[in-house]
């Protein structure tokens, strides 16, 4: 049995990661302002809440007493928030980790630590490898607030791990869908809004594309990357090798919400704004990930969405969330 903290637990990933180290036996501390979504299974005795903010250095280390391994997911994420959000992104993605790596060392544990596609911010370039160039717009512009938040995140990361010899994993989840996500990501959002009868949103053409990970396969990834001393020092995109058009995934998710209606085609300045700038590709190159871990994602897109809607009709709480507040109803 191993004694694992995971930061944000109780969110979308984290939530997910909580029940897959339970399941194998494991006591695990969630770490989260939040509490647990209503269908979390937890068995009685092995599972505890610490509520609390990464950027309570203090806190987080005393949470962290006696740990093994910990799996820092606590991030602001999401396009609505990093707009409206900037400063919590740079504070709580970069000085919240900078304190979980921290607690991390002082309890002696090996730290996986969450990253994003969006490091490689627009660069033109696909697929992209874990050592390609980052390309990025103005810092006057709030949208690179996470992109550049979370490559300081995993700075820091790299440098624990060269200077004092922290045991750290660094991840780079491409798109990753499925229950419990917030309504506020394409897949999510669209599934919400049609479930409740409502058109789904398509910004401009609809022709910028992605590679939608299975949740339940970035948590094998996840995992897989805490326990193989390979992996130590190393960063790795987890993610689908299959582009998807933002436009034929919304019409996947009409086909298995039985709500096969056209989407509501608005600008993107109509939604998060005239200075928001959109990425056109993201396509990760996931050979290292094969080679280091044997992961590679084979869930098909139009599965992972039918298991989702039928998860959302069981779980009325979730369709009963207000989305993201970028479309438009």
């Amino acid at each position: 049995m191993r004694r694992c903290l995971v930061t944000g637990g109780f969110g979308f990933l984290g939530s997910h990661v909580v029940e897959r180290l339970l399941h194998r036996g494991d006591e695990v501390v969630v770490y989260d302002p939040a509490g647990p979504p209503p269908d979390l299974r937890a068995p009685a005795g092995r599972l505890r809440h610490v509520p609390g903010d990464v950027r309570d250095a203090e806190r987080l280390i005393t949470a962290a007493e006696g740990v093994d391994e910990v799996y820092h997911l606590a991030a602001v994420v999401g396009v609505d928030r990093y707009l409206r959000r900037p400063l919590d992104v740079v504070e709580v993605n970069v000085g919240g980790t900078h304190n979980t790596l921290r607690a991390a060392r002082r309890a002696g544990a090996r730290i996986v630590v969450s990253s994003t596609s969006e490091v490689y911010g627009r660069n033109p370039r696909v697929p992209w490898r874990e050592d390609d160039d980052r390309v990025l717009g103005s810092t006057a512009t709030d949208r690179w607030s996470y992109s550049t938040s979370k490559a300081a995140a995993e700075h820091l990361a790299f440098a624990y791990h060269r200077q004092e010899g922290l045991p750290v994993t660094v991840l780079r989840y491409f798109n990753v869908y499925g229950p419990r996500q917030r309504p506020a990501y394409v897949l999510s959002r669209s599934i919400v809004r049609m479930l409740r009868g409502e058109p789904a949103v398509v910004y401009d053409d609809g022709r910028q594309t992605r590679c939608f990970t299975w949740v339940d396969e970035a948590v094998e990834a996840t995992l897989s990357a805490a326990g193989l001393p390979r992996a130590v020092g190393e960063c790795f995109n987890i993610g689908s090798s299959v582009e998807t058009t933002i436009g034929e995934a919304i019409r996947m998710v009409g086909s298995v919400a039985g709500a096969p209606g056209p989407a509501l085609t608005v600008p993107t300045g109509a939604g998060p704004g005239a200075h928001y700038q959109d990425i056109p590709r993201r396509l990760p190159d996931c050979g290292k990930a094969a080679a280091l871990l044997g992961w590679r994602a084979r869930m098909p897109l139009l599965e992972g969405l039918g298991r989702t809607v039928e998860w959302a009709r069981r779980n009325p709480w979730w369709t009963a969330q207000a989305d993201d507040g970028l479309g438009v109803r």
